[in-house]
């Protein structure tokens, strides 16, 4: 299989699911942790285990980091346990889910105001209904393009 990477900084690119076996590939590309963000058995028997792709990562030397994520229903804890496992993490980091856009969401999530807890369960609920709202994407893919 050939991975088609997404380069998001220097520091963080994300990808579509793996195996175990482009693990390899990874390490030669000078990746040095792997973040996982798609829950096991997403995508049927034929989905490698997390367990698997962590032993092949851990037997390269690599570092492998599992926060799985439902799709469309980012919480705040896990743009929280993101932002902790990425600032202490050996770089460059490459994530991963079934498509790469949850974990390209993390991290913009926890490079952004989004990873700072809530003052109020009124803003909570107004940061949980910007995250749903296409209007605000679409806003926040525009002024990235522009930044």
């Amino acid at each position: 299989m050939t991975i088609q990477i997404t380069q998001h900084s220097s520091e963080f690119s994300t990808t579509a699911q793996i195996q175990p076996e482009d693990v390899a590939k990874i390490a030669q590309l000078g990746f040095k942790t792997i973040i996982n963000n798609r829950p096991d058995f997403e995508g049927g028997t034929e989905q490698p285990t997390s367990e698997q792709i962590k032993n092949a990562a851990e037997n390269l030397g690599l570092t492998y980091i599992y926060i799985p994520v439902v799709p469309n229903n980012i919480q705040p804890n896990q743009i929280a346990d993101f932002s902790s496992a990425f600032n202490l993490a050996a770089k460059p980091v490459l994530g991963f889910c079934r498509t790469g856009n949850r974990a390209g969401s993390l991290y913009k999530s926890a490079q952004g105001e989004t990873n700072q807890a809530p003052k109020s369960p009124f803003q909570a609920f107004r940061q949980w209904l910007q995250s749903k709202c296409l209007v605000t994407r679409l806003y926040r893919f525009l002024k990235s393009k522009n930044a």
